[in-house]
């Protein structure tokens, strides 16, 4: 399910006009005359590259449980316990009222995150009202005009962690549906040939391609289907070194290529074969393991490349010496121009997503620790032996693992990648990054004799 936000405050602050501003339709009605709106409208809401479903809900009033404004209050209190996040609203222009104080408690108690939007803000007056609204104790307002549409930038800003939290959330619960399409970015430098592999591998000339480097600034969505599996395939802007980043507009390509590596499920980096595994490839690299995605690594350009078998050769060679951080990553040689490979590189996508998403029994993750702690156990620290009791996966995609032992903070960094190297290879994990967290714990309670 995508983030739910819900727009409540006292009657006639301007929660219909927000809601019809952020549908972009003139789906609730909207008059001056307080009480228009009496049960919870729902639309699809789109902000700038956010979206979610907005809720839009009667005016707070205090009054008999039992009376219509009653039961209209008891449908917003329950449209704020369902919302992912509530955007609290006032008239900027009246300022604070102690009803406005009155139900910003409720909001308060809900334990909702809640995003304090001073409405009506246009004009000194509005602007002046806007401050009063620091003692609701929300934090900073966010002044806006739904009528004009000024403001929403800030509205943006506020919404957006709520929004990819949601998302985020909404990936690893929908982890195990067939027929929720997985989702791929690819990613690399400008000119490596990422639109001309998506042209390819969907049939068509979807993407806009050229000799010309930085032609793709936004990240472009393609629903697509590979064998039956749904796939979601994301276009994105060439990442360059930072320092040479200097336009406002690529610093917005650059910012949306990011967010799709966040919200990627696989990542596949193209390397130019030509040119391949330079700075700024290990960078990109790098910051894919460390968002947590799971990585295929796609030469591109192989038709270019004459003396194939010593090229392989070498790429395999500095593929292991330049990413030890993710050993065991795919390569796969392909060329987006002709098509070559391409079946390969989704195979290899398709099995390290499996990878990604593997669970492993705490019984197994034990009888592990013991053969590795009888090889190499840790080293003593000032003296004293660290003890380490027990281990479970946490979590997966990517897989994490918590180890408990006795001084968790003396347990040295390379004892832990260690471990890590050691996981990986035990459990086949190749190709994904592995989380390791070290906790104290004073005994292990998968074992039968505690």
């Amino acid at each position: 399910m995508p983030a739910t936000v819900a727009i409540v405050g006292r009657p006639n602050v301007g929660k219909s006009t927000l809601f019809n501003r952020l549908v972009g339709k003139r789906l609730a009605l909207v008059d001056d005359t307080p009480g228009v709106t009496r049960d919870r409208r729902e639309g699809d809401a789109r902000l700038g590259d956010l979206e979610f479903t907005i809720v839009d809900t009667a005016g707070l009033e205090d009054a008999d449980a039992d009376s219509l404004s009653g039961r209209m209050r008891k449908q917003t209190e329950e449209a704020i316990r369902a919302a992912t996040v509530v955007l609290f609203l006032i008239d900027a222009r009246v300022g604070v009222t102690p009803l406005d104080a009155h139900f910003a408690e409720i909001a308060r108690r809900s334990g909702r995150p809640v995003i304090l939007v001073a409405n009506k803000a246009e004009g000194r007056v509005g602007g002046e009202g806007a401050y009063e609204a620091f003692s609701l104790g929300f934090g900073d307002p966010v002044p806006l005009s739904a009528e004009h549409g000024e403001g929403l930038s800030d509205l943006y800003d506020a919404l957006r962690p709520h929004v990819d939290e949601a998302a985020r959330e909404d990936a690893a619960a929908g982890a195990e549906d067939p027929m929720r399409p997985l989702r791929i970015a690819v990613v690399g430098r400008p000119n490596v040939g990422k639109s001309t592999l998506i042209n390819t591998l969907i049939g068509q000339d979807r993407m806009l391609t050229g000799p010309e480097a930085g032609i793709t600034r936004d990240s472009i969505a393609v629903e697509w289907q590979w064998r039956g599996r749904p796939l979601k395939l994301f276009d994105t802007a060439g990442l360059r070194r930072k320092a040479r980043v200097q336009e406002k507009l690529e610093k917005l390509s650059v910012a949306d290529t990011l967010r799709a590596i966040r919200f990627a499920e696989v990542v596949v980096l193209c390397l130019d074969a030509t040119q391949p595994f330079e700075k700024q490839d290990l960078q990109i690299a790098d910051l894919v393991v460390r968002e947590g995605r799971a990585l295929v690594i796609g030469i591109n350009k192989w038709d270019l490349v004459e003396d194939r078998a010593a090229t392989w050769k070498s790429l395999r060679e500095m593929c292991e010496r330049l990413l030890p951080q993710i050993r065991g990553v795919p390569l796969v040689r392909l060329s987006g121009l002709t098509g070559d490979g391409t079946d390969e590189l989704l195979k290899a996508v398709l099995e390290v997503e499996q990878t990604w998403s593997r669970r492993v029994s705490t019984s197994q993750i034990n009888r592990w620790l013991e053969g590795v702690l009888e090889r190499h156990p840790p080293p003593a620290v000032s003296g004293r032996r660290i003890r380490i009791r027990y281990a479970t996966q946490a979590k997966s995609r990517p897989p994490h693992f918590i180890v408990f032992c006795s001084r968790p903070q003396s347990l040295p960094e390379s004892y832990s990648r260690y471990l890590v190297n050691d996981l990986r290879e035990r459990f086949e994990l190749a190709g994904v990054p592995i989380r390791l967290t070290v906790r104290g714990g004073s005994e292990n309670p998968f074992d039968p004799k505690g």
